[in-house]
């Protein structure tokens, strides 16, 4: 309750009678608000999530990179024996190689700077990591349990209700909705959601690396990847191998569900030119959609067939969605004993890889904030508002900066950015395999290698070679002509030693050099 009695001890100063221990009710059981109630059981807090899906393990999307803060954050959460469960399920960023990026021909353009990315960042499969906040939530996570209405009552100090399809309801003095990008409750909040689409529509599967031929996979690589195509066509494959590039050397409390070394993919098309019915697309009728709009904009076999090869069962469509990229655009609402978190407030494209991580650090947030107003040193709705706050700014950088690969897929899907994207990567892959060669010898250069070469010629021993202009000496040859060493102002000052540069040289060969150009 947010009742606040004054007191005075011998400073004078006022403070704020503990309340009453708070129940709070989380609708939606996403990673969000599963790190949420996980660290509120673990402060000894009364907290219920209901989620509508049967099945935590129910769940699609790409693989989760959680960087240090998101570490940091739920290290604080969850049990210490449960985040090492997490850490021994997880694959280490640092152990990979560098992120590269391809044409849709599947041609090498270079590395991929990824913008903000922390070396010490894990990655973990979505599924994996939902089973593992569900387990530390335990018995007060209700599965099946889809919401249909919140609200307050009436009064000062008055409850919140959540109100369920079975004709069920929950009580609380807080709530909390972590229910994703379409929100009930921030409907509720604002009247109307903050999120909106982002333009693209994503397909997302799994492949084992063995499902693959040796030549892709050896192209593809232990590591990640992003292949971008004309008409705002690109496709992200992320690598992911728990065992191999383990994070900690614990292989008996792997819990992970990815085992060997395997790819999480997503495809993604703008929404205007998007196959239609392609959300509502499952199974096999979703994988062959995706191939038939791949090629139909262009793309080459080699990029195919991490797709083609993909387990049906783990393919799944969604529209991305994103938050607003304003602060003061964001939770739109006065703070107060129902709020939310994650996408519910910042809806993030999985472009920049922090959408789960951010959510987890809300949850973070707000736990700290809860357990300020129980031991009774904030109100209830002064502890919201600073919550609030923050999570604004936090939120708002976030989806600003996930937009701007949504964005630069998005200008090659205009004609004209198509047009340049045929244009450019094609060049660009030239250029980058010329940089390859130069940087590790020319296959052409190393088909010599084993041959008698010729021998170094000094410089100061070649034949001078005739100068033009010059005047024929006696006997017939050609000669530079003397400079005379005086100038009007006196003698010239003698020639400077000439070091000679044999060491520096490499042997020509002129005979190898030139057919290979000709070629």
């Amino acid at each position: 309750m947010d009742t606040i009695s004054p007191t005075h001890d011998a400073s004078t100063r006022e403070t704020v009678t503990a309340p009453p221990p708070l129940r709070v009710v989380v609708i939606g059981g996403g990673i969000g608000g599963l790190a949420l109630a996980a660290g509120l059981r673990r402060r000894g807090f009364d907290v219920v999530v209901h989620d509508r899906d049967l099945d935590p393990a129910a769940t699609g999307g790409y693989h989760i990179t959680l960087d240090t803060p998101a570490q940091n954050a739920l290290r604080a959460l969850l049990e210490p024996s449960l985040f090492a469960k997490l850490l021994a399920s997880a694959s280490a960023v640092r152990r990979r190689p560098p992120d590269v990026w391809f044409d849709w021909r599947g041609r090498l353009l270079g590395e991929l700077e990824v913008k903000g990315l922390d070396p010490d960042s894990i990655d973990i499969d979505r599924i994996s990591l939902r089973l593992l906040l569900a387990e530390a939530v335990g018995g007060d996570l209700v599965l099946g349990s889809t919401c249909t209405a919140v609200q307050r009552d009436p009064g000062p100090g008055g409850r919140v209700r959540a109100s369920f399809a079975d004709g069920s309801t929950a009580h609380g003095d807080l709530l909390v909705g972590a229910d994703g990008p379409h929100s009930l409750v921030v409907r509720h909040l604002a009247g109307h959601l903050t999120s909106r689409p982002a333009g693209l529509t994503g397909i997302s599967g799994r492949t084992s690396v063995a499902d693959l031929d040796p030549a892709e996979a050896a192209r593809l690589g232990p590591r990640s990847s992003l292949t971008v195509g004309p008409r705002g066509t690109a496709l992200y494959t992320g690598y992911l191998d728990p065992d191999g590039f383990a994070v900690l050397d614990a292989a008996h409390a792997r819990a992970a569900i990815t085992t060997g070394p395997t790819y999480i993919w997503g495809a993604m098309f703008p929404d205007s030119t998007a196959p239609e019915g392609l959300r509502e697309q499952r199974g096999s009728q979703l994988l062959q959609t995706t191939i038939e709009a791949l090629r139909a904009a262009g793309w080459g076999e080699p990029p195919l067939q991490v797709i083609a090869r993909t387990s049906v069962e783990s393919m799944a469509a969604y529209r991305f969605n994103v938050g607003p990229e304003h602060a003061r655009d964001m939770a739109p609402w006065p703070a107060g004993a129902i709020t939310a978190l994650g996408d519910a407030v910042h809806a993030t494209p999985p472009t920049a890889g922090k959408g789960a991580g951010t959510a987890i650090i809300d949850a973070h947030r707000l736990v700290e904030e809860l357990t300020t107003v129980r031991a009774g040193t904030q109100t209830l709705h002064t502890a919201v508002s600073t919550f609030e706050a923050d999570m604004r700014h936090r939120g708002s950088a976030v989806t600003a900066l996930s937009m701007t690969t949504v964005n630069r897929i998005l200008a090659s899907s205009t004609p004209v950015g198509s047009a340049i994207t045929r244009a450019s990567l094609p060049l660009m892959a030239w250029s980058a395999g010329l940089k390859r060669k130069l940087a590790h010898g020319s296959p052409r250069a190393d088909r010599g290698r084993g041959r008698p070469q010729s021998p170094v010629v000094a410089p100061a021993d070649r034949p001078t070679p005739p100068v033009r202009g010059a005047q024929p000496a006696r006997g017939g040859s050609r000669t530079r002509r003397r400079r005379s060493s005086r100038t009007p102002l006196g003698p010239l000052p003698p020639p400077r030693p000439v070091a000679r540069r044999t060491a520096l040289r490499p042997p020509v060969d002129r005979a190898r050099c030139w057919p290979s150009l000709r070629r």
